[in-house]
């Protein structure tokens, strides 16, 4: 026979490991993120454009969640795509570095994306960066 006190501690139990599975943004989920990177290339002094083209072999970034190191790195491939697979649920930043017209040298080209069930795949969009 079932006591109060057996029954509260049961309750307790089983709400905390249904509250012990929500894990944080990050890998191991069935979601991915992806999206595209865009180059125009400038001359040196970023007035006239050279060109425009995919960014091919370009380094990609994804931090999960609030964390501040950097969670993963990709390459985009030879058609400027990229994709961030086997994800959780969360909110993720991903960024790419562009050249600067000022002289320090780079900035970052970043978006907040949110995946919001298990097995979806949210694109990012397109990331514009300059070269020259």
């Amino acid at each position: 026979m079932c006591t109060k006190k057996s029954l509260l501690f049961l309750t307790i139990l089983i709400g905390f490991l249904f509250s012990s599975c929500e894990k944080d943004p990050g890998e191991g989920g069935n979601s991915s993120i992806k999206g595209f990177v865009h180059i125009t290339d400038y001359n040196a002094s970023f007035v006239i454009v050279q060109g425009e083209y995919p960014g091919a072999d370009e380094d990609v970034y994804i931090k999960y969640g609030d964390e501040v190191a950097i969670g993963d790195r990709i390459k985009a491939g030879p058609d400027g795509k990229f994709e961030f697979k086997y994800l959780r649920e969360g909110k993720y930043t991903i960024y790419v570095y562009s050249e600067d017209t000022t002289l320090s040298g780079n900035s970052v080209v970043s978006k907040v994306v949110e995946v919001t069930d298990k097995k979806q795949t949210v694109d990012a969009g397109t990331f514009e960066i300059k070269k020259n």
